[in-house]
């Protein structure tokens, strides 16, 4: 199985984005003027079980992809959040799904979990989600909770340019690196 660091996958059909962002605080509820927000840590993913995570929209309905079996779903927590890459190819639903985020119709992401720890600052009104449990679905939202996220439509095509454009760049870093240590060598 491929991972999103290292793999797209080779569709026509491809999404990605985050499902949350860390270390962003976001209004959860407002309550008679009053601001409630909710942070997820950065280390709240560490252990978390991500196996057989589904991506639905607005967390019900259909299941257009899926970590488990169809291997169509990828997650991965990076330093931004949760990143997700989708295949959208494998039903007609799910296509439409694709389209629906390629027009911008669907920008945003969320996604539904258990909380297994969290503090609350009465100060400012915060929960701090530290630990996650288990990850259940992350879906493509009308409406965010944490406007943080994103999804967008992509081809197959922009991760390998991407990957290759890193490469060449990497190469070239090298090489002034090589004639930087050869001028010092010859001084």
């Amino acid at each position: 199985v491929p991972t999103a660091a290292n793999k797209r996958f080779d569709t026509d059909y491809y999404v990605e984005g985050y499902a949350t962002t860390f270390e962003e605080p976001y209004v959860l509820y407002e309550v008679d003027g009053v601001k409630y927000f909710e942070v997820i840590d950065r280390h709240a993913l560490d252990g978390a079980d991500l196996s057989d995570v589904i991506m639905q929209f607005d967390h019900t309905g259909r299941v257009f992809a899926r970590t488990g079996g169809s291997h169509t779903l990828l997650l991965e927590p990076n330093e931004r959040g949760l990143f997700i890459a989708a295949d959208l190819s494998k039903t007609a639903q799910a296509r439409s799904m694709y389209e629906d985020v390629q027009a911008g119709l669907v920008t945003k992401m969320s996604w539904a979990f258990v909380v297994e720890e969290d503090s609350y600052d009465r100060t400012t009104h915060t929960r701090r989600i530290l630990k996650i449990r288990k990850v259940y679905d992350v879906s493509a939202v009308s409406f965010p909770a944490n406007p943080s996220t994103d999804i967008s439509a992509r081809s197959w095509l922009d991760g390998v340019i991407e990957g290759e454009k890193a490469e060449r760049l990497a190469a070239q870093a090298a090489e002034r690196k090589k004639k930087a240590i050869k001028i010092l060598l010859e001084v």
